[in-house]
């Protein structure tokens, strides 16, 4: 973890902002803007990019995508241009709750992949471009997007040793553990075969 040198307020302040910027339910907002429907009841539920892609609105889901991951990368530049790399962690963590527990929405979120993947992007960019590049060949491979989430943020704290970022590991590992942590449902029917596959309703 970075050295600690903002004062507590600074800190609480982007711990603040970071969850603020986290909870903006994207994909439940774009959904109901374009007319598909209410997300809550489509597929799983969940606002995320993959269950927006089960409207069958492509762009909808890119769109979710980019935003979600957006949003973390946001709360981490932000953090670090006003106040310093411990606050640009904090943001980032605190961005990724955002997602996965929206007071708007009774904190009942996505599980922040997008969001991790967009704040591993801005807190160590090569790192975070490993991480994307291993969903994407794993998502290619399984067309599972739960599978592909997993692998990619399991790597994450291997990349952030390898590539030479040891101040970040263990948000890594911390970010890594809520993902699992969120994709407990999907682990299940991993193990017993039944997860839907990527554009399956």
């Amino acid at each position: 973890m970075p050295l600690i040198e903002s004062a507590a307020t600074i800190l609480l302040l982007w711990a603040v902002i970071g969850y603020l910027l986290g909870s903006i339910p994207f994909g439940l907002v774009l959904t109901k803007a374009m007319g598909l429907g209410n997300l809550r009841e489509i597929g799983s539920g969940n606002i995320g990019t993959t269950n927006v892609l089960r409207t069958g609105s492509k762009a909808a889901a890119a769109a979710t995508l980019i935003l979600d991951g957006g949003k973390g990368a946001a709360a981490v530049l932000l953090a670090r241009f006003l106040a310093g790399e411990d606050a640009a962690q904090l943001a980032g963590l605190t961005a990724f709750l955002g997602h996965c527990f929206p007071v708007w929405l009774k904190f009942q979120g996505g599980k922040g992949v997008a969001t991790f993947l967009g704040l591993m992007l801005a807190l160590a960019w090569p790192v975070g471009i490993a991480c994307c590049l291993i969903w994407v060949a794993s998502a290619a491979i399984s067309r599972i997007s739960s599978l592909s989430a997993l692998i990619a943020a399991l790597s994450a704290p291997l990349w952030c040793y390898l590539m030479g970022y040891p101040s970040v590991i263990l948000l890594a590992v911390l970010l890594t553990a809520l993902v699992f942590w969120r994709h407990g449902g999907n682990i299940n029917r991993l193990i017993s075969g039944n997860e839907p596959r990527i554009g399956q309703k």
